[in-house]
Parts: structure tokens; C-alpha cells; sequence
């Protein structure tokens, strides 16, 4: 089956299907035997959406809607797999400088998918959480991210954190500023003060972050956290992240030395 993509040329599309249309891709989770294990906090990059659409001949909002339906059966995989935490950078701070046509499409498929895959994740014991600055989402995108925060369990068996309006530097500029409003004395500001102040604050550092789409960099993305974690770099581009590409990355993480600046490698 391929999917229909009519409707995706204008932000003012018709309703998606979102529910529908992921289990329509080449099925992931389909052989739990012989995986490698994830550790426990495996982070995203959502890098290729555009060219993935654009190599097919389809609007680069068609690659979005392909990204965004990829990141349920990635997250389950990985939950299967045994990790707690997934985080994924879906829209960067510095995505505003977009086309507003772009963007506005992109709100829309996200309000359209957490409506749709939240509930969903819920029942699979996925919590989803929101990391990045609130101001300038539009509404209906802040409500639907409140309705998806309010219906996650409150024990989960995975912690999904979607990076919306995130950027790694704005998040220590706003960490800072709350530990200044908060009167919290130059003292008493050490790692784990501003640790506590961050978005992702009661959650652990990554231990493995996969960019694919064939960029080498972290693009403001999680920089306080990843000052230790495994960076893997793959040319697949997002929506067509498999099974494969996770045994692929999960392979290279446990075949690495981590000593965290000491002798001796550390689980």
C-alpha cells in the first residue's frame, strides 16, 4: 500500500487519516529475536523529511506527514527494546525562518497526529512530554500538546519528549533565567542546579543520539545533555527509519568504549 498524500500542498488540509496511515509503511516490530538492547535514553534528530518528499516527487509538507507518522513505531520499537526515554527533535527554534506556509503545515500535522497517536501511546503506557519554549506555538497546538500531557500514564514504561520550538541554547538562556527569578544564589548555582532548571529536568542524559539524513552536527540540539552521549550519523532519512537502522545504531553504541573521560568503560 502507499500512501495518499492529496491535501498536503496547504496548511489548510483536510483531515489525515493520521491514526490510519503509519501501520501502512514497512512494518516495524514485526521480530523481537536478536535485537540489540537500547540503553536507556535514545534521542532523535527528525532530519530528511523534506528530501525524502522531494526525491519522490512530493510536496516537502508530504515528508513531514511521513516524518511525524514515523515517530510512534520507532518510539514502541525502542520501548520493546528496553529504553525509558526517547526524545526527538521535531521543530528547532530556528525553523521559523521556514516559508509561514511551511510551518503553518507542520503545526497542523502535529495538532492532527498527538490527537490521534496520543490516546494511543497512553494505552501502551507512552508518556509524552513537551520540551522547548510555549511562545509563539499557536494555540491549538498548545492545547492538543496539554490534552497529550494530560492522558499520559503517570508510571510509563517509556517517556517520549517531543522537542517543539526547542533550541539547546535557549534552553540554558531560559534554565538561567529561571534560576534568577528564583533567587537562587551564584553559590549555590552548580551542574546539578542547572540540570534541575532545564526542559528536560528529571531525565536522564541521552545515552545515544542518531542524526540520520546524512548531516554530521547536533544543530543546537540538546547541548547541556549530550555532553557524553554517543553520537551515531546515518545518510536514511527519517521516514524511512526501519528496524535495520536502529540494530544498526544500537550495534555501534555497545561496541563503544565509554569511559566518560576516565580508564575504565562505564555501563
Amino acid at each position: 500500500m502507499t500512501f495518499d498524500f492529496g491535501g498536503l500542498t496547504s496548511y489548510n488540509s483536510p483531515r489525515l487519516n493520521m491514526s490510519m496511515q503509519y501501520s501502512e509503511k514497512t512494518p516495524m516490530n514485526a521480530d523481537a529475536s536478536n535485537r540489540p538492547a537500547a540503553p536507556a535514553h535514545v534521542a532523535f534528530i527528525m532530519d530528511g523529511n523534506g528530501r525524502w518528499a522531494t526525491h519522490r516527487g512530493l510536496p516537502r509538507t508530504a515528508g513531514h506527514r511521513a516524518g511525524i507518522l514515523n515517530v510512534e513505531p520507532v518510539a514502541l520499537s525502542l520501548m520493546e527494546r528496553g529504553a525509558h526515554f526517547m526524545t526527538i527533535y521535531m521543530f528547532s527554534t530556528e525553523n521559523w525562518k521556514r516559508p509561514v506556509e511551511e510551518v503553518s503545515a507542520i503545526f497542523d500535522l502535529l495538532v492532527e497526529w498527538l490527537g490521534e497517536a496520543a490516546p494511543r501511546l497512553a494505552d501502551k503506557g507512552v508518556q509524552v512530554r513537551h520540551y522547548g519554549r510555549r511562545e509563539p506555538l499557536p494555540a491549538a497546538l498548545l492545547k492538543q500538546l496539554g490534552s497529550a500531557t494530560a492522558c499520559s500514564p503517570p508510571n510509563p514504561s517509556l517517556v517520549l519528549g517531543l522537542a517543539i520550538n526547542y533550541g539547546g541554547r535557549a534552553e540554558i538562556v531560559d534554565a538561567i533565567s529561571r534560576l534568577a527569578r528564583d533567587r537562587v544564589t551564584a553559590d549555590a548555582i552548580d551542574e546539578d542546579a542547572l540540570s534541575d532548571a532545564m526542559y528536560t529536568s528529571g531525565v536522564p542524559e541521552p545515552d545515544l543520539i542518531f542524526r540520520p539524513g546524512g548531516e554530521l552536527r547536533l544543530s543546537n540540539y540538546l547541548l547541556w545533555q549530550a555532553a557524553y552521549s554517543e553520537l551515531y550519523f546515518s545518510q536514511v532519512l527519517w521516514p524511512d527509519v526501519r528496524d535495520e537502522h536502529l540494530d544498526e545504531a544500537l550495534t555501534a553504541y555497545w561496541s563503544r568504549n565509554r569511559r566518560f573521560g576516565g580508564l575504565q568503560a562505564r555501563a
